[in-house]
């Protein structure tokens, strides 16, 4: 992704002309929640149908969706989304297969530099709604467990949605990770797992009204 020919301090420039445009784009955002899965999976796939369901249930209470902006389960969220109460937001990343934004999107902000991009994924996101998905999904869910595993991040709710997609995941995390003592058993307790957008979207709406409750109290 790095572009060979340009200096290095000219690089930071741009680096930093991202996070500056980030930023002011998204400055409206309170809250968000952040749907990521595969973006190969088509739009008449149950977790697509789900991810669109979860997208309305979310907007429709104040909460913001943000995706990565393609097609797949980031179209279905930012579906749901569109236009029922909150905004609708794609982040997208050139690649050299360009993924083309989905049309659904109240902003659409395209993005050079991955940490980047996953910098404003957090910045915003009160939690994340993971559906079944690649290498790229797993990478966003295995950095925000370790956000919140360090205390990075204040704790929030990091939900698997797709039990049957997601259960040898867990099983493998238990055995082997849990079972050679490389996490510990509070670490597999930042992770809920569910098989509907009902049951996800309590969970983050529950986690949504506490949250702003604290802030009324601070």
């Amino acid at each position: 992704m790095f572009d060979k020919k340009m200096p290095e301090a000219w690089r930071v420039l741009r680096i930093q002309s991202e996070i500056v445009d980030g930023i002011e784009h998204l400055i409206r955002i309170e809250h968000a929640v952040n749907i990521f899965g595969s973006a190969r999976l088509p739009p008449e796939s149950p977790w697509c149908r789900s991810a669109e369901e979860l997208g309305e249930r979310l907007s429709r209470v104040g909460l913001a969706v943000i995706t990565g902006g393609g097609p797949g389960i980031m179209e279905a969220g930012n579906k749901g989304a569109f236009q029922k109460g909150a905004l609708s937001v794609g982040l997208n990343i050139t690649l050299p297969n360009e993924q083309k934004p989905n049309p659904y999107q109240d902003i659409n902000l395209s993005f050079r530099y991955f940490f980047v991009r996953k910098f404003l994924f957090f910045k915003h996101g009160i939690a994340f709604a993971i559906f079944p998905g690649g290498f790229g999904t797993m990478d966003e869910l295995f950095e925000a467990l370790t956000l919140v595993q360090t205390g990075k991040s204040d704790p929030f709710p990091i939900v698997l949605v797709g039990r049957d997609y997601w259960q040898g995941l867990m099983d493998w995390m238990e055995k082997t990770m849990l079972g050679t003592g490389c996490i510990d058993r509070s670490d597999l307790s930042l992770i809920s797992i569910v098989d509907t957008a009902e049951e996800a979207a309590a969970i983050i709406i529950a986690h949504y009204y506490r949250h702003i409750s604290m802030q009324v109290g601070t």
